[in-house]
Parts: C-alpha cells; sequence; structure tokens
C-alpha cells in the first residue's frame, strides 16, 4: 500500500532539504522556487523502502502568505510530518500548520527536529521536549519525535525506520470507487493534457473513464503514470499522474475531481459537523465559538478552496452535548464532496484556523424536507458518521425519500407509513381511477419530502401494486376501492394480462403492439381499457409505450429541446433507440403543441409544461 506523507512547518526549517536528504529528490519544482530557496507551491518526491514499497511526500510550503498552497498539499495526505528546526524551534507557522493538521482530523504523523548539527545536545531536547508537549494538545498526540541532520545525515536512518512503522499502521480501504482529487494540471508536448493527484479509493487503469466533479462531464484515461514509469494500473493509492483526453478536459483546474464514485457530487451547500479549532497559538485571537450564523470563511476541502457562508434558519444546525456544531454551509461556487470528507475553515486575515470539520451530507435536506431536518435526526446523522457506522438509514431519516446509487428510491419507515394511510383511505366508497389516485398520492408525498416526479411516482406505483396484490385496495377495471366496495369488473385473468402489456411496453424502443398484446395474452378489450385509464400511449396503429415510459421519453425530449434545438439523431443518442422511434415520439409531441418544429430542429411548443419537479 503506498500513502502519502505531507510536510508541515515554518519557512526556512528545512522541510525541502529533508525530503531531498531521505530521498535523494528536490521538491522544489519551480525555478523560481530553487532561486528563492523557499517552497512557493506544493511539491513532490517519494522514498523507496527497503521491503520494496514506496511512501509518497507532499513537500508544502511554509510562509504565512502561502497557507493556501500548504492546504491544497495537506488536503489529501494520510499522515504528516512535522518539521520543527532545533536552531529556531517552535514558531508561528509551526503553530498554525499544527492547527490545520489537527483541523483536517489528521492522526498519523511523525515530527522532526531538523538541523541538529548547529546547535548542542541540550538545545535538541529542549526543542523535543518542546515538540512532544505540543503534539500532546493536537490530534497527532503520542506520535514519535526524531532528532535529524540533513546535512550530517544522523538520525536518517531511524527516520526512515520510523517512516516504515507509521505505513504499517495506516490502513486505507481500497474496496470504495476511485477518486482523484487533482492538484496539479498542465500540458506536455506531444501527449496531451495530464492532471496529478493522490489517488484514494479502489483500482484505476488505462483506459478507465472518469467523472469530473463539478461539471459532470467525462475524460478517459489514456495513458497512467506513478513515479514518472508508465503503468497499466494502480490499486494501491499514492501519487498518480493521469493522461487525460475527454470533451470535459477543458474545465479541469485545480480542486476538481476526477472520479467513479456515484457519493461525490457537485453540490454548493454542505451539511457539516464542525469542531472548534486546537488553538495552539495562545496569543492569537480566540474566535467565536460557536461560528456565527451568517459568517464567511475559507473552506478548504481536498485540493480545493471556496468562501463558505454559515446559514441561518430552522433546520440548518443544532449543537451538540460537547459543543461541536452542525450547520449548513452555502458555498460561493460549486465544489466536489461526499459524506465523509473533511476540511478546515479559516478566516483570512488575520490568518487563523476557524474550525475543523466533516461532511455530513453534500445535499443537506431543502424545500418540504427542511421540515424534516430536526435537531433529533441531525444529532443522530453525526452520530452515526462519528462512530464510522453506515449513515445510510440515519440520511434517509433527515430527508424523507433518497435514491440509492443502484437508482432504487427508499422511503423512511414514518413517511413511508403515512404514505400508506393515505393510501388506503384515498379512495372512498365509490372508487377512484388508479392514475387520479397515482396523481394524488405523488402531490401528497411531494409536499412531504423534496422529490422529483419520477422518484415520486416510483415510489407511489410500488406501493400501489403492493397494496391492490394484496388486497388492501381492491381493484377492479382500472379504479380501486376500499375493501368490500369493489364493484365486479374486468375478470381477474384479463387485469393480469393488460398489467403483463403494461410491463412489456415500459422500454424506449417497444416491440409492436400487436405481437405485445399476443404474448401477453391481452384482448382489444384490454387495449382500448388501458389507453382509457392513461396508463397505454398510442402514437401509431402498431406503436404504443406504457405511460410513465412516453413521459420519461417526452421528458428527455423537452430537456434537449431547452437547450437548443433538437434533431432527431441527437433524441436517438439520449434516448438509445432508433430512427422509427424517435420519428413516431417527435410527430406525436408536435401534435400536441409539446414540441414545434423549426428549420434548425426541434424547440419547445406553445403546450410543454413548465415547472416540473
Amino acid at each position: 500500500m503506498t500513502v502519502v506523507i505531507g510536510t508541515a512547518g515554518h519557512i526556512d526549517h528545512g522541510k525541502t532539504s529533508l525530503l531531498r536528504a531521505l530521498t535523494g529528490i528536490d521538491a522544489d519544482r519551480l525555478p523560481e522556487e530553487r532561486r528563492r530557496g523557499m517552497t512557493i507551491d506544493v511539491g513532490y518526491a517519494h522514498l523507496r523502502l527497503p521491503d520494496g514499497s514506496e511512501l509518497d511526500f507532499v513537500d508544502v510550503p511554509g510562509h504565512d502568505r502561502l497557507v493556501g498552497n500548504m492546504l491544497v498539499g495537506a488536503g489529501e495526505i494520510d499522515a504528516a510530518l512535522l518539521v520543527v528546526a532545533a536552531d529556531d524551534g517552535v514558531r508561528a507557522q509551526t503553530l498554525e500548520h499544527l492547527e490545520l493538521l489537527d483541523g483536517l482530523g489528521i492522526s498519523h504523523g511523525l515530527a522532526v527536529v531538523t538541523k541538529t548539527d548547529l546547535v548542542d545536545a541540550d538545545r535538541v531536547a529542549w526543542v523535543t521536549s518542546e515538540v512532544v508537549a505540543l503534539l500532546a494538545r493536537s490530534t497527532l498526540a503520542g506520535s514519535m519525535v526524531l532528532a535529524v541532520s540533513s546535512i550530517s545525515g544522523a538520525g536518517l536512518d531511524e527516520l526512515r525506520a520510523a517512516l516504515s512503522v507509521l505505513r504499517d499502521g495506516l490502513r486505507q480501504d481500497r474496496h470504495t470507487p476511485a477518486r482523484l482529487a487533482i492538484d496539479r494540471v498542465f500540458i506536455v508536448k506531444g501527449r496531451g493534457l495530464v492532471a496529478t493527484g493522490s489517488l484514494r479509493g479502489g483500482r484505476l487503469a488505462s483506459g478507465d473513464t472518469l467523472r469530473v466533479e463539478p461539471g459532470g462531464g467525462s475524460v478517459r484515461v489514456r495513458e497512467l503514470q506513478v513515479h514518472g514509469a508508465t503503468v497499466e494500473s494502480v490499486a494501491d493509492g499514492g501519487r498518480v499522474a493521469l493522461n487525460l483526453v475527454g470533451a470535459a478536459q477543458g474545465s479541469l483546474v485545480r480542486g476538481t475531481t476526477l472520479t467513479t464514485d456515484p457519493d461525490v457530487r457537485s453540490t454548493d451547500r454542505l451539511l457539516v459537523l464542525l469542531r472548534a479549532p486546537a488553538r495552539l497559538a495562545v496569543t492569537a485571537p480566540a474566535g467565536r465559538w460557536p461560528l456565527d450564523a451568517g459568517s464567511t470563511y475559507g473552506l478548504h476541502l481536498a485540493t480545493e478552496s471556496v468562501d463558505a457562508r454559515v446559514q441561518r434558519g430552522r433546520g440548518l444546525g443544532a449543537t451538540l452535548p460537547d459543543g461541536r456544531q452542525i450547520a449548513t454551509l452555502r458555498l460561493a461556487g460549486p465544489i466536489a464532496a461526499a459524506p465523509g470528507d473533511r476540511f478546515v475553515l479559516r478566516v483570512p486575515s488575520p490568518g487563523r484556523t476557524a474550525a475543523g470539520g466533516l461532511v455530513l451530507d453534500a445535499a443537506p435536506p431543502a424545500g418540504p424536507s427542511r421540515r424534516r431536518a430536526s435537531a433529533g435526526r441531525l444529532v443522530a446523522l453525526a452520530a452515526a458518521m462519528d462512530d464510522g457506522a453506515d449513515a445510510t438509514a440515519a440520511r434517509l431519516d433527515l430527508h424523507g425519500v433518497t435514491v440509492e446509487a443502484a437508482g432504487r428510491p427508499e422511503m423512511a419507515p414514518d413517511l413511508a407509513a403515512a404514505l400508506r394511510d393515505q393510501a388506503v383511505t384515498l379512495p372512498g366508497v365509490a372508487g377512484m381511477p388508479l392514475a387520479e389516485a397515482r396523481r394524488a398520492l405523488v402531490r401528497w408525498l411531494r409536499r412531504q419530502a423534496t422529490t422529483d416526479e419520477a422518484t415520486a411516482g416510483a415510489i407511489v406505483g410500488r406501493l400501489l401494486d403492493e397494496l391492490t396484490a394484496a388486497g388492501a385496495l381492491p381493484r377492479a377495471g382500472d379504479a380501486i376501492y376500499l375493501p368490500g366496495h369493489a364493484p365486479a369488473g374486468p375478470a381477474p385473468e384479463l387485469l393480469t394480462a393488460m398489467d403483463r402489456l403494461e410491463q412489456a411496453l415500459s422500454m424506449p424502443a417497444p416491440p409492436p403492439l400487436a405481437e405485445a398484446a399476443r404474448l401477453a395474452g391481452c384482448s382489444p378489450d384490454g387495449i382500448r381499457a388501458l389507453e382509457a385509464a392513461g396508463r397505454l400511449v398510442r402514437v401509431e396503429e402498431d406503436l404504443a409505450w406504457a405511460a410513465g415510459t412516453y413521459r420519461d421519453l417526452e421528458a428527455t425530449a423537452l430537456r434537449l429541446a431547452a437547450a437548443g434545438p433538437l434533431s432527431p439523431a441527437a433524441l436517438r443518442d439520449a434516448t438509445g433507440t432508433s430512427r422509427k422511434y424517435v420519428m413516431a415520439l417527435l410527430e406525436d409531441l408536435d401534435r400536441r403543441g409539446v414540441l414545434r418544429r423549426t428549420p434548425a430542429g426541434h424547440v419547445p411548443g406553445p403546450r410543454a409544461p413548465t415547472g416540473r419537479g
């Protein structure tokens, strides 16, 4: 397993010199850095250990005006290497960097007292004890402290051994999808665009397609390099360089994330758990805690930074008994984030750490779901994340309705029970058409939880199927009734055949209507009943779609047409069908005024629906 270790410490305390002595690599890659003798941007190096494994190092600048660049490097590390010069001792950026590491929750690391060749043994011992006491007030409490000289080489062997022990104590989950936050983007002549970063999660291989967030486009990995050598795949994390192709490559900048993880999403709102910073610099202003609603801070997550404002209002936050704060942050622009991501909030001037944080939800409750966001539900979600447990149930309880990565919508138990109560009393003794009942229940559900019409429709459809199958809502023809009030209707065999036909037509490219009816055993009377109930949309004599599928195709056509004149070829590609189906659909939408044909293509027509959820 390759782990990434980030340096930290005050300017001119020997971070880059230590890495050069340790690895033989000069992490100062910019000419200006070499000229000025200080790290300006993030640098990289790697060390091969005696057992053949490798460690990656991220070298960060120590100047106080370059803390933003330091956080780019620290945002994706597994462990920290805190460097303190023996002749200078703990200084301002030592404290600030350690506060930032504490805010990011970095709990694995080492501290190194450097430049021991410049002072006597008593001074080395004093600075070492100072560092031990300082670490004890942070998440790096108990970390080993070593004395090293980059000039004489004293202590380097002990440091290598300690790094091996540190590596062995780190465990990463390699079963999660791949994720890489970009820290550098550049062009290589003859090869094209290259992006670098620290790989998180599982295997990444040449030829893989990665989603770009924020933005949602995709790129393909043409070539993959680790430490300058081309490899077919990488599965053990560490530093990676990707030669990328694809339409979305123009959107790649530092802070962009490449991923196959469905939990990573583009968002400009975050539900977070905040904790007060370590406050190691006793002379620094303490700041307010909990953070004031309406205040703005710099948020640093992975390799991205953006302004974040603490929001006011019910359901947007809570304070835990231990003093930690649950809050909702409104970001100045979209970033890529997922539950479990760690970050820091920082006050830029005068520079100080405002809070360390953990993302609880990358899509906080909004709209109707805000009414569910009680303090109890927020605290339950934070507790699940604290324990490292699966927070799916707590997040579902908070939102009311969620959609799993596989696309299946789920509903919180209390909301499911309330929807069932609505359904079993809805028809009354006079009964109700099934289509009308579906619409009424979808409207009710969307008043209780924030969800789109398609998701609500899938939930309601599943519930009605269960209730009619169990007899809780007897069905006669295309109407449902209260138990004991259903009139005689079509034979059960015909109802079953109608359901089979509807299912057979629930695809973008359905079979011919006559053939599907024959295979389903559905008579012409059953076809007419399906049309009358609004469960089937016939656009030609032998071409029909199930109503839900037709609505999905209509929504796709409208979405594409709203973005620009829609061509049959574009609709064909978007629906995965053929020209036969696309032309029939477009002609039907033209007849109904949903779309309007122009010389450039189809555009929304006078009867195009608006305000869809």
